[in-house]
């Protein structure tokens, strides 16, 4: 029985590039989850509070309220005990980046056959990872 030859290996220095992407997309991912929701729930309630992000991110409010500091300490929001949530211009444009690359690719997954749920749940994971490359090709699919 003949063997079945392996695909040689990508170099060291490729193989470290590829997964410092990864390992740096994992962390902008909470920011941008949150920022992203806080917009969502902005648009929707005319408010975005501890509680709701806490329900809708499916954690407790005190892993929310460290978030939340960090957030503000980097800019992204304004807050003040026990009000209401608000994007700074850097949290609305980060959110507004976020929400387009996530339509582009539900856009995109939908239109090669993929079900709207689960386009919704793979777009959510891809929006993170992706390069600006891809995301403009499959921004200019047509089909």
């Amino acid at each position: 029985m003949a063997q079945e030859q392996q695909p040689p290996l990508v170099d060291a220095q490729t193989q470290a590039k590829w997964f410092s992407h990864v390992r740096k997309a994992h962390l902008t991912e909470t920011t941008e989850d949150y920022v992203e929701l806080i917009a969502d729930l902005i648009q929707a309630r005319h408010e975005a509070r501890l509680s709701d992000l806490a329900d809708r991110m499916g954690v407790s409010p005190p892993t929310v309220s460290k978030i939340l500091a960090r957030l503000k300490e980097e800019g992204y929001i304004e807050m003040q005990p026990y009000r209401s949530i608000f994007l700074t211009k850097k949290g609305e444009a980060l959110a507004k980046k976020c929400k387009e690359r996530h339509q582009i690719i539900l856009e995109f997954l939908i239109k090669l056959g993929v079900s709207e749920k689960t386009a919704e749940y793979d777009a959510e994971g891809i929006e993170h990872h992706i390069s600006e490359e891809t995301l403009k090709i499959m921004k200019a699919f047509k089909r």
